[in-house]
């Protein structure tokens, strides 16, 4: 079992940055593929980033070169660094665990996530 704790959402003015963390419980952290995803209201959760167990990244094209995805295995900690927000990545921003090692950008495969953090990017 994992449990997973974001923190680090609010409100920032467009071009500013935010770094979110995602506390996990559990000592398989390290094997496991954490994601962030994100979502706003009436629409579905979308894809934003994902790290896998030796550190390979993804990235959705939408946060490409201004997001950076990142985890420490020994303090069990993913993080999301967010730079050059805009008003369209404003949502709620999850945190996620996927108990294989291979990644995915389908939210539907992955076994754990995080009660959710707001961003809001006001222009």
């Amino acid at each position: 079992q994992v449990q997973l704790v974001e923190s680090g959402g609010g409100l920032v003015q467009a071009g500013g940055s935010l770094r979110l963390s995602c506390a996990a419980s559990g000592r398989t952290f390290s094997s496991y593929t954490m994601g962030w995803f994100r979502q706003v209201p009436g629409k579905e959760r979308e894809f934003v980033a994902h790290i896998d167990w030796i550190h390979t990244t993804d990235y959705a094209d939408s946060v490409k070169g201004r997001f950076t995805i990142s985890k420490d295995d020994y303090q069990n900690t993913l993080y999301l660094q967010m730079n050059s927000l805009k008003p369209e990545d404003t949502a709620v921003y999850y945190c996620a665990a996927r108990g294989r090692m291979s990644p995915s950008r389908l939210s539907s495969e992955y076994d754990y996530w995080g009660q959710g953090t707001q961003v809001t990017v006001s222009s």
